[in-house]
């Protein structure tokens, strides 16, 4: 199990590594194609990816132990957290700076660790908030480069964001281990696709059909779908949700911590972009709250 934890561990780091590296390929693609509408693309590609494994999979499936309904339903709650974490977040852009946005985002990192102790009624132990802390300062400093937080009036929207990635993570942890990982997946896929397309029609309406054919046709659009359905989607949330049931929803949170420092990484290598003091101070904050997660602690491991 031990060995199985570790594998788990090193999987999610390599998801967020995936994350923050795709980030500056995604964000120039939502120049051309509208956010709601890219999501509502790339969640249905991904669901339809899924959708057909599960068709063409000629193994014994691992069904779910509560039937069909209970994965239909966990699956759309699933989905809705996830729809709720990206609209939010793209509301909440609109009406405050990207840098309050990111750090509002990782709160997520000390609320998981509450609603998992209310979900798993569990007492967590001092490490858990040892590293959780840690991971939170150093997305302060890295976001605000050691200055003060000056408050937007799109924060409230963040916050609501950071709660729903939080409550994904949570309940992924709860289901993952009850239901098939392609079937849960792929009903998730299926519900943020559905609710970003009906989002799209409603609030981006300069998407008319010649738009969006335009906007999907130009190259860099193509690319950046394509990375996310196949890599920043498909994979990551599939192997999220496998290894959600070898491992923690707060070890989980924190490692999560690390998509800003590779997304950090890649804007100063790929973007010209530059790192203050304050910043790597952050970035290395947010490392040792990761390596607390995976020390051996005894009787006090991280839960």
């Amino acid at each position: 199990m031990k060995h199985r934890q570790f594998a788990s561990d090193l999987c999610l780091l390599l998801i967020a590594f995936v994350w923050g590296s795709t980030f500056l390929v995604v964000q120039h693609a939502v120049f051309v194609l509208p956010p709601l509408a890219f999501n509502a693309v790339r969640f249905a590609g991904a669901a339809l990816l899924f959708g057909l494994v599960a068709l063409l999979s000629r193994k014994r499936r691992r069904g779910s132990r509560s039937g069909t309904r209970a994965l239909l339903l966990h699956g759309a709650l699933l989905g809705v957290f996830l729809f709720g974490g990206y609209a939010f977040q793209t509301i909440g852009l609109v009406y405050t700076t990207t840098t309050n946005a990111g750090f509002i985002t990782g709160l997520s990192v000390v609320l998981v660790p509450f609603i998992s102790l209310r979900l798993a009624k569990q007492r967590l132990q001092p490490p858990t908030w040892i590293a959780a802390v840690l991971a939170l300062a150093g997305l302060y400093f890295l976001a605000f480069n050691g200055g003060a937080v000056q408050l937007n009036e799109g924060d409230g929207f963040v916050l609501l964001c950071s709660f729903c990635f939080a409550l994904h993570i949570a309940f992924t942890g709860k289901y993952a281990a009850i239901h098939n990982t392609v079937l849960l997946v792929t009903v998730q896929f299926a519900v943020v696709a559905l609710a970003a397309a009906s989002s799209s029609f409603l609030f981006e309406p300069q998407l008319t059909g010649a738009a969006l054919w335009e906007a999907l046709t130009e190259p860099k659009v193509i690319v950046a779908l394509l990375i996310s359905i196949c890599i920043s989607t498909a994979f990551a949330y599939w192997a999220q949700t496998w290894c959600q049931q070898y491992t923690s929803a707060s070890r989980v949170a924190v490692i999560f911590a690390m998509e800003p420092v590779f997304a950090a990484i890649t804007g100063v290598t790929f973007a010209g972009e530059t790192l203050g003091l304050w910043a790597i101070v952050g970035c290395l904050l947010i490392l040792a709250g990761m390596i607390v997660v995976e020390l051996k602690w005894g009787r006090h491991a991280v839960q």
